[in-house]
């Protein structure tokens, strides 16, 4: 019953963050409404069954909390602040002035929310500059908080080990620890390959778009709710991709830790030579 009521509570809460822009912005367009409900029901769909069941098939780290909820709870905020700032029409209310204001400290020349801006064409209205620095800074902005929250809980809270022992195979349903080779090294790698994707895709996205035709054109007359998506998506996927990989450099890290015990035990009872 227990898992009953949390995949429905989750899937829920799901429905509701993919629903939220299209349900508080204005002048909403009925083909962008029928899309939305189409991805709410699947995205619930895929999200209930993965945590009715008994052991996940996609979705990582669903026994190792708060690692999902620091994801969804992050990006589901930062939709919410993006949609209350676009519901104003302008960036002038309050929190659209406060917000602006701190995403202009992380426009400076070469940052990501540098890069993401500069997709816009030159003579693009310096209203809509202004709306897409301040949505892309505030993404940008949570996403590094949330991983900054993530390094925490592992380091200080001892995730993931703190609630009990960490299963490997039911918290990582896409790696196979046989899949050859050492794990640990596999593991590092597949670590390393996650952090530099996250670090790199915030600026190789935006170039990929300017190499895109009449991409930047697009963009600049996007409506505000796949500007509210395609922002977030730009932040927090590659944050997730640097989460990831703290979470598989600590998993190494336990794998490690428990081998030098196991040894250590071992040599302590072998009889002396």
């Amino acid at each position: 019953m227990a898992s009953l009521t949390g995949a429905v509570v989750r899937a829920f809460l799901v429905v509701l963050m993919v629903s939220l822009p299209s349900l508080l912005l204005y002048d909403v367009h009925s083909e962008t409404s029928q899309m939305v409900v189409i991805v709410a029901v699947v995205s619930a769909l895929l999200v209930f069954a993965e945590y009715f069941g008994q052991y996940p098939s996609l979705i990582e780290f669903r026994f190792a909390p708060p690692y999902n909820r620091l994801k969804f709870g992050f990006a589901a905020f930062t939709v919410l602040v993006m949609t209350l700032i676009l519901r104003g029409e302008s960036v002038a209310s309050g929190l659209g002035l406060w917000v602006d204001g701190f995403a202009r400290l992380l426009d400076f020349p070469y940052s990501p929310v540098r890069s993401f801006v500069n997709v816009l064409p030159f003579d693009a209205d310096p209203a809509r500059v202004q709306i897409v620095r301040t949505l892309a800074g505030l993404s940008y902005f949570m996403s590094l908080l949330m991983i900054f929250t993530f390094i925490v809980v592992v380091w200080l809270l001892d995730w993931p080990v703190r609630n009990g022992a960490f299963n490997v195979c039911i918290n990582m349903p896409l790696f196979d620890p046989t899949g050859g080779g050492d794990v640990v090294n596999r593991l590092i790698r597949d670590a390393s390959i996650n952090a530099s994707l996250g670090f790199l895709l915030p600026f190789l996205v935006p170039l990929a778009a300017l190499a895109t035709t009449d991409m930047a054109e697009k963009l600049g007359f996007l409506e505000q709710q796949n500007l509210i998506w395609i922002t977030c998506f730009w932040a927090f996927i590659p944050a997730g991709f640097v989460m990831r990989g703290i979470a598989l450099y600590r998993i190494a890290d336990l794998i490690s830790e428990k081998r030098r015990r196991v040894y250590a035990k071992n040599s302590d009872v072998l009889p002396a030579a």
